[in-house]
């Protein structure tokens, strides 16, 4: 029996430069929380570099403005190394290639997300040619999103537990402004 070897086309050349790995972690983040930082800092892990995109999505109702999720990205991932937030200004793959980056990344919390993002990557790489990488949701995490977060808070409910103290005082102080 022959053993399997990888074909020479695929080959690592282990005396080659390392190019660096730019990564997007495409979101709205409204809010951001902490299993969307699980996420990135799982990514970071894996990439040289992690640019967090906060875009808009013309389906959703947002709580806060682009400025204000953008502000509550940056806050919250202050201290992790190798990651930016930027704004996304319009279609995801313009805003990869303009950024340099190889790999989009995205979470899955069950099996509706993978079928939603399966489709969303093929598009993308057959647009674009970049890749996509899904990441199933952390243990303590994958299961929250911020769509439930906000119902939560609307209803009064405690969302701490799920963000960071200044990502909770924004919500509370949104929803205890007048409408």
């Amino acid at each position: 029996m022959k053993a399997w070897s990888m074909p020479s086309s695929t080959q690592c050349d282990i005396g080659a430069a390392h190019q660096p790995v730019r990564a997007v972690v495409p979101g709205s983040f409204d809010p951001i929380t902490r299993g969307h930082l699980d996420l990135i800092r799982r990514t970071a892990s894996i990439f040289d570099e992690v640019i967090v995109g906060v875009g808009r999505n013309t389906t959703k109702n947002y709580l806060f403005d682009p400025d204000e999720r953008l502000a509550l990205a940056r806050s919250a991932l202050a201290g992790v190394s190798g990651v930016r937030v930027e704004p996304i200004p319009a279609l995801l793959i313009d805003f990869c290639v303009a950024q340099g980056a190889r790999v989009i990344v995205k979470g899955v919390r069950f099996g509706s997300d993978f079928d939603y993002e399966l489709q969303m990557s093929q598009l993308n790489n057959a647009l674009s040619g970049i890749e996509t990488l899904l990441l199933p949701g952390g243990r303590e995490y994958g299961t929250v999103s911020s769509t439930m977060l906000r119902e939560i808070a609307q209803g009064g409910g405690d969302i701490s537990p799920f963000v960071t103290p200044e990502v909770n005082a924004a919500v509370l102080a949104r929803m205890a402004a007048p409408r």
